[in-house]
């Protein structure tokens, strides 16, 4: 079950704002729609299907945390491409004949997230998953795909929270709130 939230009016003249966690959206400014979807692609797809069933706003735009694939990675990121990387779209294509879960392009350029339902800390998935893209998340891929299914121009907007190590459960909760004043600010001086 989805814990999707709604904060403010959806029109056809605004973006909405995604996210996925209150925690992630604590210091954005009043005015602009806000949707808090809950983690994950499934969570995520529910809460903004349900919301674009009724209305269209001009634009989604996900703002919210990335563990970092690459060393030395930080700071707040335009997404150009994202994956999702928990299905695999290759032995699916060889066993049907079919392509699910393609690379979606959202602009020309940007980095290469990694979207997918498990939370990255380390390991074989991370050392994999930093030859394919450079951010890692858990609801880009959801929200581009809706959008795309829908019409609605998507913009990723990411902002690095961790290394995607084994440290990343512990330093996420103590990194979130500042995460959060950097995309606050973002949105303040891109859509004010």
């Amino acid at each position: 079950m989805t814990t999707e939230q709604i904060v403010g009016t959806i029109r056809a003249d605004r973006p909405l704002l995604v996210l996925a966690v209150k925690e992630e959206a604590q210091f954005l400014p009043e005015g602009l729609p806000v949707l808090i979807t809950g983690i994950g692609k499934i969570n995520t797809t529910l809460a903004l299907s349900t919301v674009l069933a009724s209305t269209r706003p001009s634009a989604l735009i996900n703002l919210g945390t990335a563990g970092a694939l690459r060393p030395g990675l930080a700071g707040l990121h335009e997404i150009g491409t994202v994956l999702q990387h928990d299905l695999d779209t290759d032995l699916l294509r060889r066993l049907t004949g079919e392509t699910y879960g393609a690379p979606i392009a959202v602009r020309p350029d940007g980095l290469t997230l990694a979207s997918g339902d498990t939370f990255v800390a380390g390991g074989p998935v991370r050392d994999a998953l930093a030859r394919r893209a450079q951010l890692v998340d858990m609801e880009g891929y959801a929200v581009a795909a809706v959008g795309e299914h829908f019409g609605v121009p998507v913009r990723l907007v990411k902002q690095v929270s961790d290394d995607a190590d084994e440290s990343a459960a512990k330093s996420w909760p103590v990194a979130v709130a500042e995460c959060a004043r950097v995309l606050a600010g973002w949105v303040s001086r891109e859509l004010a």
